[in-house]
């Protein structure tokens, strides 16, 4: 999730844990940097931008290596500071909870989190919730900005911490919840539609788990749903874009192609843009402005040639009406995204690739 969450939720915490002895606002200052310590994989050289996108919440967020991490960090923190001498047991349990907790939250968003490396290398991406959601951060960072605006400790202030770290976990759980039941209404309103969709994914819509974005897949198109929990099913809405499996022929043997197909789960669509065939993870961002889009090869004339990868611009929607939709599904009101409604036309009209 993003910086700002990944901070109070490891402040929470190790105000929590280490309040009492450290003082609220070192123990919390002290667990938001914990919290981040995670996500500096970001700083770690790659090859290519699509090794950057595949391998980032890579080791550094499993919790084996959190494991064998934390008695290491905490016994410098107990060495360090004299006021955590007499509890090591509770320093290092701080320490490994404000580094798994930032791996397992971030395991609920859709993008992949290495959670059990190197045991299951595959990247898991539950996709319950947004990368930035208030309803979970809001209370955290509440109790955050208290723990750290006084000096001593006091039961209303644990009182307060535990409330938020309730409150939020809660709502994670009833994410989770909130997308098995909009994955219940989709396949029923495929099949209602005839729609054999050999895959079906339901992933939280922007900042909140109230519209829910569900993908389902057949084997030359993919199917957006877009379902209010106080929507009619019957007047759902679908929006049916191509995937260009004669462009995706065309990528065997592709290495940057293959760390696509596997990250994304099988949830990508290939297109053909300015003569380069261009792949994008149909999970991140709203048709047709996918958050992260490859060029990996150049093709003409039946012809294919390996290229290094390199990032394309999203094709953005205009940013207000998304908003003026947004806002209509939160509250149920049937609205017509426009930009799924006119994105593909060149796509339809391509002639098929032979390679």
């Amino acid at each position: 999730m993003d910086s700002l969450t990944q901070f109070t939720l490891g402040a929470a915490i190790s105000a929590l844990c280490l309040g009492r002895k450290l003082g609220p606002r070192k123990a919390a200052l002290l667990g938001g940097v914990l919290g981040t310590i995670p996500d500096l994989d970001v700083l770690l050289p790659t090859d290519n931008p699509v090794d950057a996108f595949v391998f980032h919440r890579g080791w550094t967020h499993s919790v084996f290596v959190h494991a064998v991490a934390a008695p290491v960090v905490g016994e410098i923190l107990v060495r360090g500071i004299d006021a955590l001498r007499e509890c090591r047991a509770r320093v290092w349990a701080t320490v490994f909870l404000c580094f798994s907790t930032h791996a397992i939250i971030d395991a609920m968003t859709v993008y992949g989190t290495r959670l059990f490396w190197p045991f299951y290398p595959d990247p898991v991406g539950v996709g319950s919730i947004f990368i930035i959601d208030p309803l979970y951060t809001i209370p955290l960072l509440i109790a955050v900005v208290w723990a750290l605006s006084v000096k001593n400790w006091s039961s209303r202030l644990k009182g307060g911490l535990v409330a938020a770290l309730v409150f939020s976990t809660t709502y994670m759980g009833l994410s989770v919840i909130l997308q098995a039941n909009a994955e219940r209404r989709a396949k029923a309103i495929f099949a209602a539609a005839g729609i054999e969709a050999r895959n079906i994914f339901a992933i939280a819509g922007p900042f909140n788990t109230v519209v829910w974005k569900v993908i389902g897949q057949e084997d030359d198109r993919y199917h957006n749903l877009y379902l209010s929990l106080f929507d009619d099913d019957d007047q759902a809405r679908l929006y049916t874009h191509p995937t260009r499996p004669d462009l995706t022929a065309c990528l065997n043997g592709n290495d940057a192609f293959e760390k696509l197909k596997w990250f994304s789960r099988g949830y990508f669509r290939t297109a053909l843009q300015d003569g380069k065939i261009v792949v994008s993870d149909l999970r991140m961002g709203l048709t047709p402005g996918y958050v992260f889009r490859f060029a990996i090869a150049e093709y003409s004339g039946g012809m294919v040639r390996q290229t290094p990868p390199e990032p394309v611009q999203s094709q953005m929607t205009t940013l207000n009406d998304d908003l003026n939709w947004l806002a209509q599904r939160l509250v149920g009101q049937p609205s017509v995204r426009t930009a799924e409604t006119t994105g593909d036309e060149q796509e339809k009209t391509n002639t098929p690739a032979s390679c």
